[in-house]
């Protein structure tokens, strides 16, 4: 992309999210430079999460459920050359806009995102958040070592992914069909045009569905869904949800 990128949309995908929603408001709130825009995507609530996300001032529109479509929508709803996505239960630094630009000085990146610490208000999850940043090495150099050594990573939710929005389209944005594992599918086809950075800068995002199955089985959980499509076995990896074997990682395909 010719030229300084000085503007930044931010896409929000959103489904039943009213209790975290204040946090999010105050964290958008706080960022300098701010954001060009800031769309909210909502997947269908059932709670208050509209109102809540407008009542803060942000523009929400419809879109299909799932995060991928959600998110597809969102960036077509932007106009900004450089796009990051952002789930409600991760929180931004406050100077995240100039992170993000900074990073894109380097004409040879074309994929970012933040490094991740899980965090509840008892605890930090450790274990989650060490592993949360050591697959997005491990997991492209086992499955995927050609787009490694290319300088590929995967990049998931809770890194806060952002791209700039030429390179977004052309290689098709997200694909709609997955339910699952869909940043993961982009960083693939991102890597072919350039490479992935994750910034020594920190994001928080809620550790609920840790708490919720206990650290340990969330890993177990994380790792089997991500081998799975690493190995491509063949599962519901388009309209449904991977052939998991329990309840929780149903459960993680649907989040």
């Amino acid at each position: 992309m010719a030229g300084a990128v000085t503007a930044v949309a931010i896409v929000v995908p959103m489904l039943d999210e009213a209790a975290v929603l204040p946090r999010l408001l105050r964290c958008l709130a706080a960022l300098y430079p701010a954001p060009s825009e800031i769309v909210v995507v909502d997947g269908g609530s059932s709670d208050a999460s509209v109102a809540v996300a407008r009542a803060g001032g942000l523009t929400v529109i419809e879109g299909p459920r799932g995060r991928a479509a959600q998110c597809n929508a969102g960036i077509a709803a932007t106009s900004a050359p450089v796009v990051c996505v952002l789930h409600v239960d991760t929180w931004l630094p406050d100077d995240a806009v100039d992170v993000i630009l900074r990073t894109f000085a380097d004409p040879r990146i074309n994929l970012g995102g933040f490094t991740a610490i899980l965090s509840g208000p008892d605890k930090v999850r450790w274990v989650t958040s060490f592993h949360n940043w050591i697959k997005t090495w491990y997991a492209p150099l086992i499955f995927r070592p050609h787009l490694f050594l290319r300088g590929g990573r995967l990049l998931f939710g809770d890194h806060a992914m952002f791209f700039r929005r030429a390179d977004f389209d052309a290689v098709g944005g997200f694909d709609a069909r997955m339910m699952v594992m869909e940043e993961a599918d982009l960083c693939v086809r991102m890597a072919r045009l350039g490479r992935a950075r994750l910034v020594n800068r920190i994001v928080l995002t809620s550790d609920r569905r840790v708490a919720r199955w206990g650290e340990w089985r969330a890993n177990w959980v994380y790792l089997k869904v991500g081998v799975m499509w690493g190995l491509n076995i063949p599962g519901r990896w388009g309209s449904t949800i991977p052939m998991c074997g329990d309840k929780a990682a149903r459960d993680a395909c649907r989040d």
